[in-house]
């Protein structure tokens, strides 16, 4: 299975009931065998351009695991969803993700042996 990042931009009307929107999405990302890594809400934000006369939409993330005929099935159901207004599914560049890791784990190293040095 493949790493893929997902950005949906819901609309804002739902701000206060985000539940059934995430749902039929998170739905929709395991009927088609995938797994869920990591999902953020990064909370409403302004549009750099109207949507669907829409200045707004709410900004969700999700990290995903999916085989490889999965994202022509989700986008082409994302398209169609009236909760959506945009979304952008990519795949994660995997030298970009090993060199995050080695770096996080230097990170680490670094601050464990400075806190032994104390």
């Amino acid at each position: 299975m493949k790493q893929y990042e997902l950005t949906v931009l819901i609309h804002p009307d739902l701000e206060m009931n985000l539940t059934p929107a995430l749902d039929k999405i998170n739905k929709l990302i395991e009927s088609q065998n995938g797994k869920i890594v990591k999902e953020t809400n990064e909370g409403k934000k302004r549009l750099a351009y109207s949507i669907n006369k829409q200045d707004y939409a709410v900004y969700y993330f999700y990290e995903l695991e999916l085989p490889a005929q999965a994202p022509a099935k989700i986008s082409s159901t994302l398209n169609i969803t009236d909760e959506v207004l945009r979304y952008l599914l990519v795949t994660v560049d995997e030298r970009k993700a090993k060199f995050e890791a080695k770096r996080k784990a230097r990170a680490e190293k670094t601050k464990d042996t400075e806190e032994s040095a104390e």
